[in-house]
């Protein structure tokens, strides 16, 4: 049975019921259906004064280009907490529709692991990253309009871009203005895809409506004759664009297949972007339940990471505990084996790839200070003899190990990664800078380089470090980095899977995101608006006679 079909045949409770299960009154929804709400700000503020309760962070190993199941962990995790008698609840990101339709498919689980309603969440939701790329679409509208009527404020050179959440490599550059009307001034421009978009990093890095606003007066558009920044303040918009997002503030309020609420909120990818959901659903969600279950995007490599060193930072939070998730299959492709034959048994890669799994947990232990357990995300195919061999390398090391089977059995087949979890999450844990805000640009993306990556050093681009250079001179040197980097392998290389000789990171540019107060480090052949894959998911997508959506995994 199909994932779809598995949600499809599930009885789910009505939203209202989730909410009665969490104290939240049917007056603090706003309903979407029977299955869908968002949820009303005054929640958090009647919920200010309570302790909250754990935070249990999932990241993963670098992945495969189908992912580790990082999603399907979290909700089993989440499943599994309350199948021991615990009140949980999931704090997850947004899918996008450009992986939806491209070559990862969904992000709502999978198996008996999934949020639901599985095909609303993958699509259109309640509209909220609709909601982000008209924000920011009225902005480059407004700025472009600006211009056509005498551009009082001088602007001279616009940095900001289109978006569309779609995977569309033909917008990356393009000519805008060509219609050859009066006063219409041509210029190069592109698209990015909307989860990429500093507006999606604004709404995830707020903490309420009015610092929404504030950060969004202070995106800056561009720049004037004098080379001083040109912010949407500037252009009298910031009120227009809170009134846009209005809604997509509040969190969205779903289920698992098993009915633990879920808070699915925001959706920054975490190659090009921060990957984390929302501050507010995450500090929403520690005030509902005593341990929440959240997760960063792709290895912790880059969702970790900024998850650590921005949100956190950013919501003045830290994990309790952190899961890092490994499949057989990946570990192996880390070791060496093509795609193709990763399903086979062999040791020999096995040993070689568990060098990534390594890494990460050195990081994450060692580095940043935390509590760590390992989760395999066990398939049903998968050999017993390198899961064997797998717990006594493991053991080795001294890393505790959990195999998962929430895919085929839900909550249960997590239960002892929950207990484990529980037990783990009563040690203390620390959170360790790896940089200081007050370090140079350049030292900043070198630290996370070594340290994280395991890079020699960095090289950077003479047009990256003009950007650098120009940065410094505004005055917004002291602000976190993201870096955009492929999520396949510690390096900026995608196919340098193994990483066994010496490399550097490649930063090619250097872009100022002033509204989320973060600096974005373009490396290697990373782009901000994905292309879609030689056969898209989008070819197996359809509706059935029934009326029935069919093809989303």
């Amino acid at each position: 049975m199909s994932d779809i079909e598995i949600a499809r045949n599930t009885k789910l409770n009505k939203i209202v019921d989730v909410g009665k299960e969490l104290e939240i009154s049917e007056d603090d929804l706003e309903i979407y259906g029977k299955y869908k709400a968002k949820i009303s700000e005054s929640v958090y503020q009647k919920l200010k004064e309570k302790k909250d309760g754990k935070l249990i962070l999932v990241t993963a190993i670098n992945p495969t280009p189908l992912g580790e199941g990082k999603t399907t962990i979290s909700i089993g995790l989440a499943d599994g907490l309350r199948y021991i008698g615990k009140k949980s609840i999931l704090a997850l990101r947004e899918p996008s529709l450009g992986p939806v339709f491209g070559m990862k498919g969904g992000a709502t689980g999978g198996g008996h692991a999934q949020i639901v309603p599985m095909e609303d969440i993958n699509l259109h939701f309640t509209g909220d990253i609709h909601a982000i790329t008209t924000a920011n679409n009225l902005l480059s509208a407004v700025i472009d309009n600006h211009i056509y009527f005498g551009n009082k404020l001088k602007i001279k050179r616009v940095v900001w871009k289109r978006c569309m959440d779609l995977n569309d490599r033909q917008l990356r550059v393009v000519n805008t203005g060509l219609s050859e009307e009066k006063n219409i001034v041509p210029r190069l421009d592109g698209f990015n895809i909307t989860v990429a978009s500093e507006i999606m990093a604004i709404l995830c890095l707020s903490r309420d409506i009015n610092d929404l606003k504030r950060r969004l007066g202070n995106i800056i558009i561009g720049y004037n004759e004098e080379e001083k920044p040109v912010t949407a303040r500037d252009l009298k918009i910031e009120g227009s664009l809170t009134a846009l997002l209005k809604d997509a503030i509040k969190p969205n309020l779903v289920q698992t297949l098993e009915h633990t609420p879920a808070l699915v909120h925001g959706g920054p990818f975490a190659n090009i972007a921060h990957g984390c959901n929302s501050i507010i659903a995450t500090k929403l969600g520690m005030k509902l339940a005593d341990y929440t279950v959240t997760e960063a995007g792709f290895g912790a490599d880059l969702g970790a990471e900024k998850f650590l060193d921005i949100k956190c930072k950013t919501a003045n939070i830290k994990p309790d505990v952190v899961v890092c998730v490994a499949t057989l299959k990946a570990l192996k492709y880390h070791g060496g084996v093509e795609k193709e034959n990763i399903q086979k048994e062999n040791i020999k890669a096995l040993d070689k790839g568990m060098n990534n799994l390594f890494k990460h947990i050195k990081n994450l232990r060692d580095v940043y200070g935390l509590n760590v357990i390992v989760a395999i995300n066990k398939y049903v195919q998968d050999s017993s003899k390198e899961i064997e061999y797998l717990k006594e390398k493991l053991k080795e090391k001294n890393i505790d190990l959990s195999l998962v089977q929430a895919w085929e059995h839900g909550g249960k087949g997590a239960e002892d990664l929950a207990q484990k979890v529980v037990n783990l999450a009563e040690k203390e844990s620390k959170l360790n800078r790896i940089y200081d805000i007050e370090d140079s640009i350049e030292t900043k993306i070198e630290k996370i380089s070594k340290t994280i990556y395991g890079a020699e050093g960095i090289e950077i681009s003479e047009k990256a470090q003009k950007e650098i250079e120009f940065i410094k001179k505004i005055g917004y040197n002291n602000l976190p980095i993201c870096i955009a980097k492929t999520q396949y392998s510690f390096s900026d290389d995608s196919k340098n899977l193994e990483c066994l000789e010496p490399f550097k990171i490649h930063v090619q540019d250097v872009i100022l995101n002033a509204g989320a107060e973060f600096i974005v480090a373009i490396t290697g052949k990373i782009f901000t608006m994905p292309g879609l894959p030689k056969v898209p998911a989008a070819e197996n997508i359809d509706i059935d006679k029934n009326g029935n959506i069919i093809g989303i995994f």
